[in-house]
């Protein structure tokens, strides 16, 4: 790198460049990417770094502030498991349908999610992507195929991405399942299921809105449907239902964080 002053080219040595680095840094510290206060973790954050540099060729630029790592509290293991439908239905299509929820909906999550949803903090999905990949890894999950719950075209026009698919991709790596976009679709658009407080209208909101592309045939596989959310979870026991009607032999269900507890329903 050179600068030029009057007739005379200076060339600046790493050192220098370092050196006005590190005081730069000293006036423009990094901010969390949670609370927006000064970062001070990022010796912490070096085996991140490396993973996230495994799985998509570049350095994450995210950065997270102790108190928020430390305040990352998951759901105890035993209670981690849960009938999907917080409400269960007669004549469910798929009973028995498990939810694997890692976090609850509450504190660093709650402010996390809308972030990622509605402020396009891409880094931050895979970043919980990366932690809920390395809790099913040691869970020891398998499956043949996983899926991230779709968006609706309009819907994934105006994020630019799906939050489940950023989500599901480093799960995938992490666990050794293999992972696609484009078996699991959107057949028809719903209204946010955000807006929508009452249980049964959310499951009717959601009734019919999935299908299984032309493109795959998924008789007989064990599949893993993946979301950043779960309240009622009749978005992913729609979505299972789905997989089921096309010939899936299994199908079970993740996401990230949820709003219910074990006591709300059977736990596995």
């Amino acid at each position: 790198m050179v600068s030029r002053y009057g007739n005379s080219i200076i060339s600046i040595s790493g050192e220098i460049r370092e050196a006005f680095k590190g005081a730069a840094d000293l006036i423009l510290p990094y901010r969390c990417a949670l609370c927006g206060d000064v970062s001070d973790s990022e010796d912490r954050f070096e085996n991140y770094d490396s993973l996230y540099r495994q799985l998509y060729g570049k350095d994450p630029g995210l950065h997270l502030c102790g108190k928020c790592l430390s305040d990352l509290v998951s759901t105890d293991e035993q209670g981690r498991w849960l009938l999907c439908l917080s409400n269960p239905v007669e004549n469910d299509p798929c009973p028995g349908l498990a939810l694997y929820l890692l976090f609850p909906y509450k504190g660093i999550i709650e402010r996390a999610v809308p972030k990622i949803k509605f402020g396009g903090q891409i880094g931050l999905a895979r970043f919980f992507g990366c932690v809920l990949g390395s809790a099913l890894f040691d869970v020891g999950l398998s499956a043949d195929l996983m899926v991230p719950v779709p968006l609706s075209q309009k819907r994934l026009e105006e994020r630019g991405f799906n939050q489940a698919s950023e989500i599901a991709y480093p799960v995938s790596k992490l666990t050794g399942i293999r992972f696609t976009e484009d078996c699991l679709i959107r057949i028809r658009d719903t209204k946010r299921q955000s807006e929508i407080t009452d249980k049964n209208l959310r499951a009717n909101n959601v009734s019919g809105a999935f299908g299984v592309s032309d493109l795959w045939d998924v008789t007989g596989m064990t599949v893993i449907i993946v979301d950043d959310v779960a309240t009622t979870g009749a978005t992913l026991h729609e979505a299972a239902a789905a997989l089921y009607k096309a010939g899936a032999a299994k199908v079970l269900c993740v996401a990230l964080a949820g709003n219910r507890s074990a006591k709300n329903a059977e736990p596995f």
